[in-house]
């Protein structure tokens, strides 16, 4: 019988005749270095964290990451939210910024090397938590007010209207956002140009992502971006644009919870120890998945909602609270358990605290997978976080297979 196992050092190969090139293998540098990898060109590395190949931009990113929403913030700094929402956060509060910079410090103190910001007001915070110190940390940047969903509302308005954009006129938009955004943040360049399409992203016509393509390699060509990509929850459409445009597609932003699972394959350990293998079982499912086009394609994966926005904790977040001690331990599991997916580079959780910092941290250096008893408790929180899930966040639950 043919052996269809996969570990993460030689990870899927199979279509890459029909790609553009062979696609490379999967390095990871587990915490510790049990197998004496190099380790001097991985950025703010700490031998404490595990390191991920972030697909062909072939950054060392660490396995967790900063994410750059901070949605219970408020409970940490009283009286923040200035509207209904966390978007209403007060920039101009010092505490806020401080809390931006100390949850930055405790990052690079645990070895984390990536940022994800994907607002203005994100943007702008981790901009300045950064000042001075932005040879420790890759900065994935999206000011989505001005990028496709917007755009994309007022193309779309003046086409019904019968008065169509010209032609690169969304390319144009873009360029100017990028411009406008780096201003504000004074930054010479972003890491990685992700731009927030929308959470649909087919909704969003061919010609539209044809000139959102021009506008992501004018980025990388120009130097203002070091890497792009984008952010979608429409995985048939993602799949699609990262197999027709492999060359622009080098970052992609999805959602990703400890109860995904990728199609057609089950998971094992493998001989390497602290290594995973995937086992590929069924009728060939997994050919037409979103996570073998992005193995075939080499991209780089960042998960969001790894904590189902929050709803699979008891607690509200703030400091001594009675679940606390719960809750860190339902966040460490769900983080061991995304990691257990040799595919996924890293899962990107908000955090309002240092401490907060500190658990996923140590949800690495426990790595391994979960018993009998840790998997039911991850398994009832879950459980009880989907069906806390707000109406606007069902879509979720379309995310258990990829």
């Amino acid at each position: 019988m043919a052996d269809h196992r996969v570990t993460r050092r030689d990870f899927v190969k199979a279509g890459a005749a029909t790609a553009a090139g062979a696609v490379a293998g999967t390095r990871v540098v587990f915490a510790g270095n049990p197998t004496d990898e190099k380790t001097d060109k991985i950025l703010n590395y700490n031998e404490q964290m595990e390191y991920r190949r972030a697909g062909k931009t072939n950054l060392m990113v660490s396995a967790v990451c900063l994410g750059g929403h901070w949605k219970r913030v408020d409970k940490m700094v009283p009286g923040l939210f200035k509207g209904k929402g966390w978007l209403s956060a007060d920039q101009n509060d010092p505490d806020f910024e401080k809390n931006r910079y100390d949850v930055v410090t405790q990052c690079i103190e645990r070895g984390i090397n990536y940022i994800d910001a994907c607002t203005a007001p994100e943007c702008i915070m981790y901009s300045k938590a950064l000042k001075g110190r932005r040879d420790r940390m890759y900065l994935g940047f999206s000011w989505y007010e001005k990028e496709m969903r917007g755009i994309s509302r007022d193309w779309h308005k003046a086409k019904k209207e019968g008065k169509p954009k010209s032609p690169g006129w969304i390319t144009a938009q873009l360029k100017e956002a990028l411009d406008y955004a780096m201003k504000e943040t004074s930054l010479d360049y972003v890491d990685v140009w992700r731009i927030t399409c929308h959470e649909e992203s087919s909704r969003h016509e061919d010609a539209e992502f044809e000139e959102m393509c021009e506008a992501l390699a004018w980025a990388k060509k120009t130097g203002r971006a070091r890497f792009i990509g984008i952010s979608s929850h429409d995985r048939p459409h993602i799949k699609k644009w990262i197999e027709r445009e492999p060359e622009v597609f080098e970052v992609i932003v999805t959602p990703y919870t400890a109860k995904t699972r990728m199609s057609g394959t089950k998971m094992e350990v493998a001989e390497e120890g602290d290594s995973t293998r995937v086992v590929r079982v069924g009728d060939g499912c997994w050919e037409s998945s979103l996570w073998y086009a992005m193995q075939k394609c080499d991209v780089a994966w960042f998960g969001i909602k790894p904590f189902t926005s929050g709803s699979m904790f008891e607690g509200d977040s703030s400091p001594g609270n009675p679940h606390e001690e719960e809750d860190n331990k339902t966040a460490r599991l769900a983080i061991r358990a995304i990691l257990t997916n040799p595919v996924i580079t890293a899962p990107i959780p908000g955090m309002i605290n240092r401490e907060q910092v500190d658990n996923v941290a140590l949800a690495v250096a426990l790595r391994g997978r979960l018993d009998v008893e840790e998997q039911a408790h991850l398994d009832a929180a879950l459980e009880r976080g989907y069906a806390r899930l707000p109406y606007h966040y069902r879509w979720l639950k379309d995310w258990d297979y990829v």
